[in-house]
């Protein structure tokens, strides 16, 4: 946790004595793009800089560069304006595309809309390509303005559409690791050549004791089990025993440096590119049922209330007793006698205490103003090629929420005793939101017909969620809280978690899969050994931690999408139920229910009308009857077209849902929004990246 890392590029200051500021640029869907200012905070957007076409010389999307403020405003945008005067540092110069020849020459139309123009590649037939070939090319020349872009090809995925390749491609677009080095095999080797199943001296046996696990049914690495009892005077004694991963991955190590490097396990739909290697993840550091196995307990005395007492963090060693999926646990919470699930008489003891516990400290996280927003989350199914055959919704069960209530609870006691050393360690953070985006969202559900206090509250945000569940508005609501509250990240700062209602909290149940989680384990370590865990190098450490869960999520959700495109291109014309995700001056994002692909109904083929955007509302309204518009609202669509080059999905409007009119009354104060003419409609935008649900163990 204290060993030397890179160090960021020299012009880290938001401003330096030139006027310049430095930033990571993002190009927008109309060509124009924006500058976000090293340092600012999270969530807030006033200070980005606008970006014309003409003045971003050759950076792309996630390029970190130097601009130049030019002193006037944007016109149609408060804010500051500028043009890019450097490139500091590249994202990458790697890009996956479509080959393809014309003119005798070979070019590849770079996936996405990160390129205007296809890029020139040399010679046709390069490496043995063939047209329609998906392919990596290393940027030779960046495309500019005025200037067409030229590369190399590095590498051939394969033919576009054939299995696999869409997986490859995302890998590619990423830069997502590959395969372990013969340096990183050979430390996990030498660990798994240490290990026997003994319990050390220095380790508490808990190898007697009623221990489970409660996984997903495809779950392969178990880094968290359970143990509860109650003790005298009614109080709960909960054991959270969490993977000892710190024993098998050393500070330094080729295991540790590669870990470090990763980040975090990435879960794509047809495959898991692990943290670790699968000797730590899937054996050594798994807390297989039946199998001794090393663990760092976290011990949390409760009151009968359920309010904690006091807590403590071990070394030990554990056997677990049950192996249980979430679907055995949710039958015996249906029937606590059922015998379509078996276990002993003292697992069946200990799986409804864990329910009682868990109930009461939902209860109280709920009453101290903890949100909990309702996003369902898809998840697609796929034949053994990887190609999508369907979807299906996963439920969050009472049985996921006995589990989410142990690990917070675990989290929020070890942030605690890190804490109250005043030593350092990585906190899991999720910054209050902006206050402005607050005052949009009160002024967005009142028209909706929500009586609210101010939302500046969060107990009136927890109000207003619980107003709307189960109501006709409540993908509108809860789509726009979600929008209005802020990212959650890691570092040191002592800036509590919005979400959870939580002053202090980290993030150390997942250490197989979360490289945040194994340095908490480094600081436990320390405060065992009397000594103060370091503050040096966290910010940093928080920052790349941050970027490479970003960057994981991202390539997640982009290659669903490319997945859900492929399936949809042989089906155009099918129809499907969705829900309003957007509302733009350029028409409306609506998502599948069934099917979560996301794409855009343009204004030019909603009904004939004239329509005018209001931003705050988040609704695009007509003058005619049933033709107004608004973000969660029910809607039929028809697939029109699928752009796989591109990634776009143009869907058409069908009918509206049955269910409520979203028109409003109009009253004589209302500001007169700019109209849009259908018309006039802008060009096509891509598809914005669906924000989810959170998963468990991942707030």
């Amino acid at each position: 946790m204290t060993r030397q890392r890179p160090k960021p590029p020299k012009a880290t200051k938001q401003r330096s004595r030139d006027g310049s500021v430095v930033g990571v640029f993002k190009r927008a869907a109309g060509g124009y793009g924006f500058v976000r200012p090293e340092g600012a905070a999270a969530g807030d957007r006033t200070g980005d800089i606008h970006v014309a076409a003409h003045a971003q010389l050759d950076a792309v999307s996630g390029d970190t560069v130097r601009v130049r403020l030019t002193g006037g405003r944007e016109v149609r945008r408060p804010g500051p304006a500028g043009e890019i005067v450097e490139v500091v540092t590249r994202r990458t110069t790697r890009f996956v595309g479509r080959y393809y020849e014309a003119a005798r020459t070979g070019w590849v139309r770079v996936d996405g809309t990160v390129f205007a123009k296809p890029v020139a590649v040399g010679d046709p037939g390069a490496k043995g390509v063939q047209e329609n070939d998906k392919v990596v090319v290393e940027m030779v020349r960046f495309p500019s303005h005025g200037r067409d872009g030229e590369g190399v090809i590095v590498e051939v995925l394969g033919a576009a559409g054939d299995p696999g390749v869409d997986t490859l491609t995302i890998i590619n677009e990423f830069g997502l690791p590959g395969p372990f080095s013969e340096a990183v095999l050979e430390d996990a080797r030498t660990q798994a050549a240490r290990f026997t199943e003994e319990v050390p001296d220095d380790r508490r046996d808990l190898t007697g004791a009623v221990v489970i696990t409660i996984d997903p049914v495809d779950a392969r690495d178990f880094d968290d089990a359970i143990s509860l009892e109650r003790i005298e005077r009614g109080h709960w004694l909960l054991g959270v025993h969490i993977a000892d991963v710190c024993h098998f991955v050393r500070d330094g190590s080729p295991l540790d440096q590669e870990a470090a490097a990763r980040g975090t396990s990435v879960y794509l739909p047809d495959r898991v590119i692990p943290m670790l290697p699968e000797i730590v993840s899937n054996n050594l550091a798994s807390l297989q049922p039946g199998r001794i196995r090393y663990a760092r307990t976290c011990w949390i005395e409760f009151s009968p209330e359920g309010i904690p007492i006091d807590a403590s963090v071990e070394r030990s060693a554990i056997k677990s007793q049950r192996r249980f999926t979430y679907e055995e646990v949710d039958l015996f919470l249906a029937d606590s006698d059922t015998r379509q699930v078996e276990m002993t008489a003292a697992v069946r003891s200990l799986l409804g205490r864990m329910r009682d516990l868990a109930r009461l400290l939902r209860s109280r996280r709920m009453a101290r103003g903890s949100l909990e927003l309702v996003m369902p989350e898809v998840k697609i199914d796929l034949d053994r090629s990887g190609r999508v055959t369907g979807a299906h919704v996963v439920e969050n069960t009472e049985s996921h929420q006995i589990i989410e209530e142990f690990m917070l609870a675990a989290n929020e006691a070890v942030a605690r005793a890190l804490a109250a050393s005043g030593g350092g360690f990585l906190r899991r953070i999720h910054a209050a939101p902006d206050m402005r985006k607050l005052r949009q969202l009160t002024e967005f559900v009142t028209e909706m017909g929500f009586e609210v206090d101010s939302l500046e509250s969060r107990f009136e945000l927890q109000r207003l969620l619980d107003m709307a569940r189960g109501r006709p508005e409540e993908h509108a609501v809860h789509y726009a809280v979600l929008r209005s509250l802020t990212r959650a990240c890691y570092g040191p700062q002592d800036d509590g978690h919005f979400a959870l209602a939580s002053d202090c909290y980290c993030h150390f149940t997942s250490p197989i899969r979360r490289y945040p989680d194994l340095t908490v384990h480094r600081a436990l370590d320390l405060l065992a050994a009397s000594r103060k865990p370091p503050h040096e190098g966290l910010q940093q450490l928080g920052e790349e931690c941050s970027q490479l869960e970003r960057r994981a999520e991202a390539a997640e959700r982009e290659l669903v999408k490319l997945k859900l495109l492929l399936y949809l291109s042989g089906r155009i014309g099918s129809e499907m139920e969705g829900v309003v995700t957007g509302v733009e001056p350029f028409g409306l994002f609506v998502q599948g229910i069934e099917l979560p692909a996301e794409g855009l109904v343009s204004l030019a083929s909603l009904p004939d009308d004239r329509y005018r955007y209001e931003r705050a509302s988040h609704v695009l309204a007509g003058t005619r009857p049933g033709n107004t518009f608004r973000l969660g609202d029910r809607v039929r669509v028809q697939v029109a077209r699928v752009d796989l080059d591109r990634r776009l999905l143009e869907l058409r409007l069908v009918e509206r849902s049955p269910g409520r009119s979203s028109r409003r009354k109009t009253r004589a104060s209302d500001p007169k929004p700019k109209p849009v003419r259908r018309t006039k409609a802008r060009g096509a935008a891509p598809g914005r990246p669906r924000k989810k649900s959170k998963k468990r163990r991942a707030l």
